[in-house]
C-alpha cells in the first residue's frame, strides 16, 4: 500500500537507541517528522542527520518532533548518535515492521544491481496524525530547509 499527503499515519511500537519503546500514537497532537534512512555511519545518512541536528532548535521551534529510523540496530544507533551527538531518538527497525508500514523497503538498483533496502523518505506528520508530506527526494545536506521551508 502507497501511503499519500491526507492518510492517517501508520502507527507503529518500536525500540530506539536506549531500548525505550517509541509509539508514533504517543506523539498525538505534536507534529513529528519522522524520516527513513538506509545506513547509520553512511556518508548520506551522515550528512542528513547532522543538518537535522544544527538545525535542530529551528526545527523544535516549529514544533516538531524528530524521529529517525533505519533497519541498524539498537547499538549501531547508539554509536552514531555518540559519535555525531545527535540530539534526536533513532528507531530500530530490524525485522523492517516499520519500513513495510511505511513502503521503504523497495526494490533498488545501483551499478546494475537489484537489491531490497530503505528508500530515504521523510514522512511530515501533522498534530492529528495524519501525513502532510511527503518528501521523496531528500536533499541530505539541506533536509531541515525541505521541512522548514
Amino acid at each position: 500500500m502507497s501511503l499519500e499527503v491526507g492518510n492517517k499515519a501508520p502507527d507503529f511500537e518500536a525500540k530506539d537507541q536506549d531500548g525505550n519503546t517509541i509509539k508514533l500514537s504517543d506523539y498525538l497532537g505534536k507534529k513529528v517528522v519522522l524520516y527513513f534512512y538506509p545506513k547509520d555511519n553512511t556518508p548520506g545518512c551522515t550528512a542528513q542527520a547532522c543538518d537535522l541536528r544544527d538545525n535542530y532548535d529551528s526545527l523544535l521551534k516549529a514544533g516538531y518532533i524528530v524521529l529517525g529510523i533505519s533497519t541498524d540496530s539498537e547499538k549501531s544507533h547508539k554509536k552514531f548518535i555518540e559519535k555525531f551527538e545527535l540530539l534526536f531518538p533513532l528507531i530500530a527497525d530490524e525485522d523492517k515492521t516499520v519500513h513495510e508500514l511505511y513502503n521503504t523497503w523497495r526494490e533498488k538498483k545501483n551499478y546494475g544491481r537489484t537489491y531490497m533496502g530503505t528508500v530515504r523518505t521523510t514522512f511530515v506528520i501533522d498534530e492529528k496524525g495524519k501525513i502532510a508530506e511527503i518528501i521523496e527526494k531528500v536533499k541530505t545536506k539541506e533536509h531541515s530547509n525541505q521541512i522548514l521551508k
